[in-house]
């Protein structure tokens, strides 16, 4: 797979990424046991899907054992991300933020021990917590590059205002949020804010949280707690409105022999050279899919049709 460089940073990736969350957290988890996760995560990296990608509240905790299952003897060959700053909450919240500095130092040491490492290669901020100003928040998770205890610091899901500010105090590696054909807010002012400051920017959800690839044709498909019910677009009358951009994802991915989910992950790559996907899957043939959309190169044409879909209906959360 090609390499991708988060930002200014000295961290270099395949180009499509994992995200861990949903082998143990949000989504349903099916029948699969721990060890089979753990197999997807050796295929990604044998695949050179390096950028591996969890954080403290999926579970909550117990995501970041699994990853430091996983990468227990081969930690050198991957870019580690996590992240700290949302706290367990009573349901349906199931979170909510803490960005007090106090809360940021407690939680890396966690982190660093659920694990099983000595440093963290990307540590990022997971939301701003409105009751601390964001430059003490980031201050903390400074602190901790200072200390050794990771190399790089990065933000999700914050505007580029907020980025700007943490930039002022410490350079801003990456800003990770929402990106997809149906999720597409942050290319107004937060992915040019990246491009422009050296940050890489990582779109989590780049299938539109499966259903670009077409196989979630109706909330039936989705298991008993998976948290996707909960969502608006998930809904009957929203997954209907929303199949043109199904359907025109899937007329582009056959023009090119491809899968509709391929030409979704290869659309945020098409976004610039600074962006890394973390798509995830819970399968290897999913795996291997999604790892293959790296060396799907769309055309003028395609992307000028995907650019033109409308703006999906609802709101996302």
């Amino acid at each position: 797979m090609h390499q991708r460089t988060l930002g200014n940073t000295d961290l270099t990736v395949g180009a499509v990424g994992l995200g861990c969350m949903g082998m143990t957290w949000a989504y349903s988890t099916g029948t699969q046991s721990p060890d089979e996760h753990i197999k997807v995560i050796h295929r990604a990296i044998d695949l050179g899907v390096t950028l591996i990608d969890t954080a403290d509240i999926y579970g909550p905790y117990d995501n970041e054992e699994l990853v430091g299952r996983a990468l227990a003897g081969r930690r050198d060959e991957v870019v580690l991300a996590t992240k700290a700053g949302l706290v367990p909450a009573p349901f349906p919240a199931a979170m909510r933020p803490d960005g007090r500095p106090e809360h940021i130092r407690a939680a890396v040491d966690a982190s660093l021990q659920r694990l099983g490492v000595d440093h963290i290669d990307l540590y990022q901020l997971h939301r701003v917590d409105s009751d601390v100003p964001i430059e003490e928040s980031w201050g903390a998770f400074a602190e901790q590059v200072a200390a050794g205890k990771v190399r790089h610091i990065g933000l999700s899901e914050v505007t580029a205002d907020e980025a700007a500010r943490a930039h002022a105090v410490h350079p801003v590696a990456s800003v990770q949020s929402e990106l997809s054909l149906w999720t597409r807010d942050y290319l107004d002012e937060v992915v040019p804010w990246t491009r422009a400051n050296g940050a890489a920017f990582i779109p989590f959800s780049p299938l539109g949280r499966g259903y670009l690839t077409g196989a979630l044709a109706s909330l039936d498909d989705l298991e008993e707690g998976d948290r996707r019910r909960l969502m608006p677009r998930f809904s009957a009358e929203l997954m209907a409105a929303n199949q043109k951009l199904v359907d025109a994802v899937r007329t582009i991915a056959d023009r090119h022999g491809a899968k509709p989910g391929q030409v979704a992950i290869a659309w945020t790559l098409a976004q610039g050279e600074h962006v890394v996907p973390i798509p995830g899957t819970k399968r290897i043939g999913y795996l291997e899919e999604n790892a293959a959309a790296a060396d799907l190169v769309l055309t003028a044409e395609d992307l000028a049709d995907l650019d033109a879909l409308p703006t999906p209906e609802g709101p996302r959360y």
